[in-house]
């Protein structure tokens, strides 16, 4: 059950800006985050193959895949928040797990070349604009990523320049 409305429209504008979804925490939830996240982006008016969806795609694939094998707990579901702020020209994915005291390193380590996994945060930094971890409350974690959408703020200049 989806815990969105439908989109409102003034004019032919669209004014709905969050779809927040709760998923099991497996890999068939992860898998069932990205591909709606891929539809709101639709629903949003971003084209399912423009560079922002599939960043989104990628960057929501990589936490959902996170959350499912670090944070689990059971009986506890994962939740997955997308937030449009078009005022600032912002895209924010949120990824909420229920083990707070299972918190990603803030700079992600790299892994050896022949190493099976530990590439996705490298992935989420290299897509996101920014991104954080922050407590949820009452229990658990967020991973914060937030993408610039075209028009918007320059990119932070603590990350380095845009490539």
């Amino acid at each position: 059950m989806s815990n969105h409305a439908p989109p409102a429209t003034d004019g032919g504008t669209v004014t709905e800006r969050v779809f927040r979804q709760r998923f099991s925490p497996t890999p068939r939830g992860a898998r069932l985050a990205r591909r709606l996240a891929v539809i709101q982006c639709e629903r949003w008016g971003f084209g399912h193959d423009s560079e922002l969806a599939r960043s989104v795609a990628l960057i929501v694939g990589e936490l959902a895949a996170n959350a499912v094998t670090h944070g689990r707990v059971p009986g506890r579901d994962v939740e997955l928040v997308l937030a449009r702020d078009p005022g600032a020209a912002v895209l924010r994915i949120e990824m909420s797990d229920a083990r707070g005291e299972s918190r990603p390193p803030e700079r992600p380590p790299v892994p050896g070349p022949l190493a099976e996994s530990g590439r996705g945060l490298l992935l989420v930094d290299a897509l996101a604009d920014r991104w954080e971890v922050v407590d949820r409350v009452p229990v658990g974690k967020t991973v914060r990523a937030e993408l610039d959408l075209p028009g918007g703020p320059e990119r932070d200049s603590a990350r380095g320049p845009a490539d």
